[in-house]
This record gives C-alpha cells, structure tokens and sequence, in this order.
C-alpha cells in the first residue's frame, strides 16, 4: 500500500515518541509514550471507534514537550480484545485500571475524541483521577438525534449485516474500502486534496485494525447506544468541550446543552470543520487542549 505522506510528520519529529506494552486486568495492551515525564501534566488519549493511537497524533504534533500517553484501546490496534462485551463499562474499567497500572494520578488531563469522549467520560464519571478533561467532537446527545440520523440508520445496518453474514464475509464486508473511503469523504469537509487523500490513507490503514469482527460489532452497539449527557451530572471536574461547527454526529447546540449540564463546563466551537478536527484542525485543537492544560503550543 502506497503511503501518503502526513502533513503533520514534521512537527510530530520534534517529539520522542516510544511503544510500551503490559498487561491491564490481564488483557496485554499496547500504549504509545511521547515526549518525558516531568512538571507539567501528563495528557491521556482516548481515540475513536475503529480508530488506534495515530488518531490524534497530529494533535501532539503540535504539543512537543508535553507529556502524552495514548493507548489503542482494547480490541483496537496493537492491544489485544476484552475477554468480555466491548461495552461503555467494559472500556471504563479498563480505562481507569490501565491509569492505575501506569501510575497517572488526578493531575493527568483526560483528551477524548468522538467515541473516546464517551469512554472517556464514563470512565470519569466512575472514578478515574483527572485534573480536567478536553472532548474533542463530544458525543452530546442520541446518535439517532444527531444531524445524521438517517447515516446512523444506514451504519446500524450495515453492521447488522455483516452480524448475520458468515464471518469471513461478513468480515469482509465491515473492512469494504470503498464503505470506509465514503464514510470518510462524507465526514471530511477540508477542500484542500492533499488533505483529504492523507485522510483517506489513515482510514484505509488503521479503521479495519481491530481484532475481530465482535469486538467491532460490539464497539459499534456501545459507541450508538450511549451519550455524555448519561453521565453529566457526575462530571464534577472541569470538561472543555471543542465542537465543530459542521459536525455530522452532534450538533453545536446540543453540545451547548450539554455544556448547560456540567458543573464546570466550557465550550469553544472551531469554524469550518466537521467530525474530523483531530485531521483537518489539530493545531486549534491542540490550542484548546493547551489551553486548558497550561502548556504552550508549537
């Protein structure tokens, strides 16, 4: 497979960048370490569904010297499937038992994006120590409720196909390119080409790096199925919110009704761009990362 080159390659070059490996709850998990420890926070990755660790690398790109931690999350990338459901629960506990193994205390600041908003919130809401919490492209209200309700109904279906087909059928279906090449045309709002072929080489590599057809099919049902807006009143740290102006999934007022509903709620929305900020617009998403978090953006 031909490789298109990252617009964001020069900037993550400023930063190390290390792969570790353990064991979390007994599952083995991989997790990616940029730059050192040191007196700043530490800022914990949560990506999103059919996503691994690379999906907000270029949100780091812009952050050298900040401490990161971004793990794959169970059943996605390198880290190995959930002996259980792949549900908001099962991520839950595995999200703050991998905090807990790494030693992350409640001075970390917590960055999700898309479905790692939900994770990331439900793991919150039961306990996980955070000093603040970014969510980029929050998952703030029903996806059937969402301004694409109808592609929801078509992505429930077809993943409710390739449930019922054979599984190596059905698994060929749910790794269909030219499927996963629409989705990502649909969502990608940038004009600019290069852009958007780059965007497609990262949905060609890494959206059918998961471990089994269950574990996608389960991710996908908890991923629908779930809002922040369950857990918003146990929210009780800060939550920046980063909506999109033209996002397909949630609307920019129901994020602000979202926000409406958190102790210490924030709220900024980029200009322009939709469900893909961590590729189109990371520099301003990691502005707004950084500006919570108190460090400087490259």
């Amino acid at each position: 497979m031909r490789i298109v080159p990252s617009p964001y390659a020069a900037g993550l070059a400023r930063t190390s960048v290390a792969r570790h490996d353990t064991v979390v709850d007994g599952v083995p998990a991989a997790w990616w370490e940029y730059g050192e420890a040191g007196d700043g926070p530490t800022l914990l990755l949560v990506h999103g569904f059919r996503g691994d660790h690379h999906g907000l690398e270029p949100v780091v790109s812009f952050l050298p010297g900040v401490h990161v931690v971004a793990p794959d999350l169970p059943g996605f990338g390198a880290s190995a499937p959930l002996p259980g459901p792949h549900s908001i629960d099962g991520y839950s506990r595995w999200l703050r038992a991998f905090a807990a193994q790494l030693g992350l205390d409640d001075r970390i600041v917590v960055v999700g994006h898309s479905f790692g908003t939900i994770v990331s919130a439900k793991a919150l809401a039961d306990g996980l120590p955070a000093a603040c919490a970014v969510l980029l492209n929050p998952i703030a209200a029903p996806a059937l409720a969402g301004p694409n309700a109808l592609g929801t109904r078509l992505s429930s279906f077809y993943f409710r196909v390739g449930a019922l087909l054979p599984e190596r059928v059905g698994n060929a279906l749910l790794q269909n390119r030219l499927i996963t090449r629409g989705a990502g045309a649909f969502l990608a709002k940038t004009k600019d080409p290069a852009l958007r072929r780059w965007i497609h080489d990262q949905h060609d590599r890494y959206f059918s790096g998961y471990a089994s057809r269950r574990v996608v099919l389960e991710a996908f049902r908890a991923s629908v199925d779930h809002d922040i807006t369950e857990w918003a009143d146990r929210l009780t740290l800060p939550v920046h919110l980063v909506a999109a102006e033209h996002d397909d999934i949630t609307t920019v007022d129901a994020v602000r009704r979202l926000q409406g509903m958190l102790a210490q709620g924030t709220m900024a929305v980029l200009p322009g761009v939709g469900h893909l900020v961590h590729y189109e617009k990371p520099r301003e998403a990691a502005e707004q990362v950084a500006a919570v978090a108190g460090v400087q953006v490259a």
